[in-house]
């Protein structure tokens, strides 16, 4: 970890004060109605906090955008890369656009076409591979022959004190906030979450809630140290990293109460929930913990004061129609 990276409410508050020109500070509303009702029963207060409405469409860029303000001009000046399914890749080319940096994105070959468009639009240059594998390596390939900065989709100090950001919102926006839910992939958005809300408020509980067939987090807590899958099986593709790192599995050990795991269909259900009461249009991964919230934590939550974080939107009509049905 950088001696030069502040986990301190002061160093969240300082992220905050970079990243705040270049981001939205996203909503949260008290959930109320039948939709509510529900899933939740009238014992929980819960709160959706709506990064869906992140400028990049996930709350990716604000780890993106923290690591870009900390280079030197110089630095900048070379670029940036980095790999990614999807949502990072956006973010990295909406960042570069933004802060006047050269961007050149590896992206999976699977990615959705519309978060390809989307990258592609903020004028970044595109590069497909494969898998995950080789598209790391050809990020490493960049960083070496072209002199850019590889900017991790979730491993990293300053990508963590990013997402922290987040965790600081809502703890500055929920009044006697008793829990927040939050959804797992490679960990960085949980461990920036819980991070900055324990260092606010302590007694926070934050949970963390993953797809069945991406339990990276899981299988790292249980063996006490990061894991590599070599088995990925899930819809929730911006929840599937086949691995994590050691800033963000430590962060994630040391903040995260409890991780819940949770089949392809609750992620599903919790899709069609949004659409239905809130016409809200959520990727899998974007539900996952309004999936955990109403699923196997809802005991946990009762007489609780909840926030939910819906962390992304990136899917298009096509395929959220194909998943619907």
């Amino acid at each position: 970890m950088s001696k030069n990276a502040d986990f301190s409410i002061a160093g969240v508050s300082e992220t905050a004060r970079l990243i705040a020109p270049y981001i939205r500070r996203t909503p949260v509303f008290r959930w109320r109605g039948d939709g509510a009702e529900r899933c939740l029963g009238n014992d929980i207060e819960a709160y959706l906090k709506c990064e869906l409405f992140q400028v990049s469409g996930t709350f990716k860029a604000r780890g993106v955008i923290s690591v870009l303000s900390r280079l030197s001009p110089e630095i900048r000046a070379r670029g940036i890369t980095g790999f990614s399914a999807g949502n990072h890749a956006i973010a990295l080319a909406y960042a570069g656009h933004a802060l006047g940096v050269p961007a050149k994105v590896v992206m999976v070959a699977s990615a959705n076409p519309a978060r390809r468009a989307r990258a592609a639009a903020y004028g970044a240059d595109l590069i497909i591979e494969a898998d995950a594998v080789s598209a790391r390596a050809r990020a490493e390939e960049i960083v070496a022959r072209d002199g850019m900065t590889m900017v991790h989709p979730f491993e990293g100090p300053f990508t963590v004190l990013g997402s922290g950001t987040l965790g600081l919102e809502i703890v500055e926006d929920i009044d006697a906030l008793d829990a927040i839910v939050v959804g797992v992939g490679g960990g960085g958005l949980a461990a920036g979450v819980a991070t900055a809300a324990k260092l606010a408020r302590p007694e926070i509980k934050v949970y963390g809630v993953e797809p069945e067939g991406a339990p990276v987090i899981t299988r790292s807590l249980a063996a006490g140290a990061p894991v590599a899958l070599t088995d990925i099986r899930t819809i929730a593709d911006s929840l599937a990293p086949p691995f994590t790192g050691p800033t963000t599995f430590a962060l994630c050990r040391d903040n995260l109460d409890d991780v819940v795991m949770l089949p392809d269909s609750a992620l599903l259900d919790a899709m069609r929930l949004l659409y239905d009461d809130l016409k809200l249009v959520v990727e899998p991964g974007g539900a996952a913990a309004l999936a955990g919230a109403i699923g196997p934590l809802r005991q946990r939550l009762k007489a609780k004061r909840v926030a939910i974080i819906l962390c992304g939107s990136n899917i298009d009509l096509a395929t959220f129609q194909k998943l619907m049905a």
